[in-house]
């Protein structure tokens, strides 16, 4: 099975920049459906950005589209989440997952998750 990690994650001030590698070890994530999504303590997870295999086509949220981009990396198993113009309510943790299905925006989806990394934006 694949196993996912996200790193990259600090405190930061209004307006700054964050890049999240997800990297995974056992698989990959570049050729398969890659999501990434957020949790504030005590509320719901929710989605920030997917992208499909090989970054053919990739959907943000209204929230983050135009700040946040998912890039991939040199090697399959390795992607980012950059995060510019940071606001506080950007404030979460991010998890990185990863699916062989066919519909990369259906968080249902996805059953290999990362173990999170915290982003605080102050």
């Amino acid at each position: 099975h694949v196993q996912l990690v996200e790193s990259g994650g600090g405190s930061v001030q209004t307006g700054g920049s964050l890049r999240l590698p997800c990297e995974a070890s056992g698989g990959t994530v570049n050729d398969r459906c890659l999501g990434w999504f957020r949790q504030v303590l005590g509320k719901e997870r929710e989605a920030v950005a997917a992208t499909y295999p090989s970054g053919r086509t990739t959907y943000y949220v209204p929230a983050v589209q135009g700040r946040f981009t998912i890039s991939q990396g040199n090697s399959k198993n390795i992607a980012y989440l950059e995060m510019n113009s940071l606001k506080p309510e950007d404030t979460a943790m991010y998890y990185c997952a990863v699916h062989n299905g066919d519909y990369c925006e259906i968080t249902s989806e996805y059953n290999y998750w990362g173990q999170g990394t915290q982003v605080t934006v102050s």
